[in-house]
């Protein structure tokens, strides 16, 4: 049994994460700023505590006897929260500093910290006809404002905390991870979710006009979240210390991801296209060349099968509310 700290438990991919280590054997302590009422999941064999991790103090206390620490905690959303709320993103620096000061003190001997592919080079994503993005092409380093440049200082403390003090650190580069018991309104919730949320309104109300963030053809690719808690897994367990994708190479149009949504739901949408609205850059991919290479991984949930389970789970929420 190992003892670990899951910080951003509450949320989306710390809920699901919890759920692995617990299910496999291990201590877990789950750290989140939410009430609880408000976490994605709350497991009752996990020691759920509710704190502000930007606070050294805290990050000292939560980690004490902690043989690893996962930290997924970060004020952060889709595209439409992050490009109205710069600031607030890159204070998110706090939490991965302190728990790196707190992991030092407290002789942690593993630091898992969850990058983003939004850490990768503006230029490189202006058309939607993108290549993969490999991992050095963080480099000349011109990432996502805000939220981005947050990322990239972190996994730049993970790996001097690495060199300077000895400490076993992972990066993971995430790709739109998505999936069932995550954030489908309110503002913070990505492409995936949102859309599925649109389309099973359409579905309940009988409205088929949904509002399209842009012209359509924006590309992305997007990662179950099975996927990328085994991938988190995987590089955890690993020796491998620089940032890593871990990200699908499915790459879909948004207009794809709609066609797909139709099937899935039965029904035509008629899409009116907001050019106005928030769409961050015009291509984005997972090159998963060195993540087959050193985990020997790929994803294995395909898009419309993810999204499947996905809206119907959305779905299902909509029809309690």
């Amino acid at each position: 049994m190992t003892k670990i700290l899951v910080a951003g438990g509450g949320g989306f991919i710390g809920g699901h994460l919890v759920k692995q280590l617990i299910g496999e054997g291990n201590q877990v302590i789950s750290v989140d700023q939410k009430p609880l009422s408000d976490w994605y999941q709350v497991h009752s064999s996990a020691e759920n505590l509710v704190g502000d991790l930007q606070n050294l103090d805290v990050c000292l206390s939560v980690s004490k006897g902690v043989e690893q620490i996962y930290n997924l905690a970060a004020d952060m959303g889709g595209m439409g929260f992050i490009e109205l709320h710069k600031a607030e993103c890159m204070l998110s620096v706090l939490i991965n500093t302190h728990l790196l000061v707190a992991a030092r003190k407290n002789e942690v001997q593993k630091f898992f910290f969850s990058s983003s592919a939004c850490v990768y080079e503006q230029s490189k994503q202006s058309t939607s006809e993108i290549s993969g993005l490999k991992e050095e092409d963080a480099y000349p380093a011109m990432p996502e404002d805000g939220y981005g440049w947050e990322k990239l200082f972190s996994e730049r403390m993970c790996r001097h905390f690495h060199e300077d003090f000895g400490i076993s650190t992972r990066v993971a580069r995430y790709h739109n991870v998505y999936g069932p018991n995550g954030t489908y309104m309110g503002g913070r919730e990505k492409a995936p979710a949102a859309l599925a949320r649109k389309v099973a309104n359409a579905v309940i109300t009988g409205n088929r006009e949904i509002e399209v963030w842009g012209d359509g053809e924006q590309t992305r690719s997007f990662t179950y979240i099975t996927d990328c808690i085994q991938g988190t897994r995987k590089l955890m367990d690993s020796d491998f210390l620089s940032p890593l994708n871990i990200g699908s190479s499915e790459m879909v149009s948004i207009n794809g991801l709609i066609n797909i949504l139709e099937e899935i739901a039965g029904i035509k949408i008629e899409r009116k296209y907001n050019l106005d609205a928030p769409q961050g850059v015009r291509g984005r991919n997972s090159d998963n060349t060195l993540v087959n290479q050193v985990l020997n991984w790929e994803p294995s949930i395909g898009l419309k099968e993810g999204m499947s389970q996905t809206y119907r789970w959305v779905y299902d929420q909509l029809r309690v509310c």
